[in-house]
């Protein structure tokens, strides 16, 4: 009786969940408001808050004038004029809706080991297509000449990863030169590297993830399967070449001189080999074929009414009680500057509204439900160490969101190192603890629901696993510009080290702590998805919720399907 009946539910959930989805509105709230002004006693904190924030944010906005360049005038100079191509970002402009998208790690490659490559050589984000959020994976041949490094690897398998998770269609404008040799040993062998590429377009074609590629420059060696093995693929004439070895190398084998085009030209791939579907004579018009094989995926978008009244909602969701930009001096320098996060939660929520979940217990954890920009939301945000009682709650408050399908947001600043035990009594405080962080991880872990993370503080140790760190999988995770990420805080090296460390080394760590904690160290090395400034919070976490909500418009996602070979 048992198997028939589980058997019947595993029947009817694909038609119930979708037909459910299409037609149900959203339950009235009214949540309490959240009326927490800045008080006189917190105003010297809330000032060093501001200070820090106003640097922070001063090297925001050099970094990203240094990343808007590119490779450099000269490079740039080369790419428009000798080789007359557009430049990346306005290759975008002709193939999105609107200049509105959501950019990922901007700061990705900057500080590495082997020098400066800004945005890692590529541009990557979700954007509106004929408006269907879409994931774009963009080559920047200025940089480098298109050459692709570790770290640009690392960025394309991370966009391929966001399209996978939230079954967004993924656009490549393909333009490069190939692996950078000398650090081929980072770029070849192993599981997550180049070859990855690839086995995710498989796996994304076998899931219904539509793609489409646009060569619009080199397409050389490796690159070279990113067209042939997407669904449908544009090639632009006399600028894109596909080849697996260019014309240097085949005169260094045969001895025989063939140019770029004759060798894996637009017409030759177009009309003999069959590698692409549209021949383009300019960008302009490969881009007016990008933006029609989008119109011919089969997805039911809102219809006009219901899209209507979603973006009514939108426009009438109410603003927060206090302005955004008081984030600036809300957002912790240290932990010891933290002031209480339901005012980082009141500037962000609809109305200032939030209905708090268990408010009285375990209170070094805020959680609760709120509305951003009419998307409603389970928020979890330390306001303190996560103590025992802390993550029983977070624990019993995640599966919560789970069983009702709400995305979870956490706002993430967690104690600055582990707690010492320097007693019996601290013994047993500590291990329970443990065990209730640990209940937490698993309930975060096995979360069905989306999950977006906020670090707007400190990242360190175990706790920031529970809050749904880069190894628990959220969907994305942003970091304030002020945020700390590092196994310990700096100033906290002793936690980490034996009692009898020389002063020395305690302060050699404490400085590489420093260094190697920043928001921009961090997503330099693509830990993150990007930093985001405080005050454009609110309207990051509506594109974010926007993009995931998007997928509940696919069609038959439940139906299996081969991988789409191609001639």
């Amino acid at each position: 009786m048992q198997r028939c009946i589980l058997r019947f539910a595993e029947q009817r959930r694909p038609f119930s969940v979708r037909s459910v989805a299409a037609k149900r509105k959203a339950l009235r709230s009214s949540f309490p408001v959240l009326e927490l002004p800045l008080l006189p006693i917190q105003r010297h904190v809330y000032e060093a808050n501001l200070r820090n924030s106003r640097a922070c944010q001063n090297k925001y906005t050099e970094l990203q004038e240094k990343v808007r360049r590119g490779g450099g005038e000269n490079a740039v100079i080369r790419h428009t004029q000798r080789n007359r191509k557009l430049l990346v970002r306005d290759r975008l402009r002709f193939l999105l809706d609107d200049d509105d998208f959501l950019e990922l790690s901007p700061f990705a490659g900057m500080g590495l080991p082997y020098g400066d490559i800004p945005s890692a050589g590529c541009l990557t984000g979700i954007g509106r297509i004929n408006g269907l959020w879409c994931v774009f994976i963009a080559n920047d041949a200025t940089v480098k000449g298109g050459t692709a490094y570790p770290i640009t690897v690392k960025k394309q398998l991370r966009a391929q990863e966001v399209a996978i998770q939230n079954r967004l269609p993924c656009v490549y404008l393909v333009d490069s030169g190939g692996a950078f040799l000398p650090l081929q040993s980072e770029i070849f062998p192993d599981k997550n590297h180049g070859g990855r590429t690839f086995y995710n377009e498989a796996i994304m074609s076998a899931m219904k993830i539509p793609q489409v590629a646009l060569v619009c420059g080199s397409c050389t060696a490796g690159g070279a399967y990113i067209p042939t093995m997407a669904e449908e693929a544009v090639m632009v004439h006399q600028i894109g070449t596909i080849f697996l070895g260019g014309p240097p190398l085949v005169k260094a084998a045969t001895g025989e001189e063939v140019t770029p085009e004759d060798l894996g030209g637009a017409r030759l791939h177009a009309e003999v080999s069959g590698c692409v579907d549209h021949f383009a004579l300019e960008e302009k018009e490969a881009f007016d074929h990008t933006r029609n094989i989008i119109s011919t995926l089969n997805l039911h978008l809102p219809e006009e009414e219901e899209e209507e009244e979603d973006t009514a909602k939108r426009k009438a969701a109410e603003q927060p009680l206090h302005s955004p930009e008081e984030l600036l001096g809300l957002a912790p320098r240290s932990y010891s500057h933290t002031l209480d996060v339901k005012m980082i939660v009141s500037r962000l929520t609809d109305g200032s509204r939030f209905q708090e979940f268990k408010g009285r217990y375990g209170t070094t954890l805020v959680t609760g439900f709120a509305k951003i920009h009419g998307h409603l939301v389970g928020i979890v945000a330390n306001n303190g160490a996560l103590t025992y009682e802390a993550a029983l709650k977070g624990s019993h408050f995640v599966q919560l969101c789970d069983q009702r399908d709400v995305p979870l947001l956490f706002l993430q600043n967690t104690a600055p190192a582990a707690a010492l035990t320097l007693s019996a009594a601290q013994a047993e405080t500590n291990s329970n603890r443990l065990k209730a962080q640990g209940s937490m991880m698993s309930a975060v872990a096995c979360a069905s629901v989306p999950k977006i993370t906020v670090v707007i503080g400190g990242c360190h140790g175990g706790d920031s696993y529970a809050m749904c760190g880069r190894a628990f999988d959220p969907n994305f995770l942003f970091l304030w510009p002020n945020a700390r990420v590092s196994l310990a805080a700096p100033g906290h090296a002793d936690s980490l080290l034996p009692a009898d460390t020389k002063q020395e080394e305690e302060k050699k760590l404490n400085e590489k702590l420093e260094e190697e904690s920043s928001a921009f160290f961090s997503s330099g090395r693509m830990w993150d998805d990007g930093v985001i400034l405080p005050q454009e919070t609110r309207k990051v976490l509506r594109d974010a919720l926007d993009i995931i909500k998007q997928q509940r418009h696919q069609l038959s996602t439940e139906k299996k399907q081969s991988v789409l070979l191609r001639m």
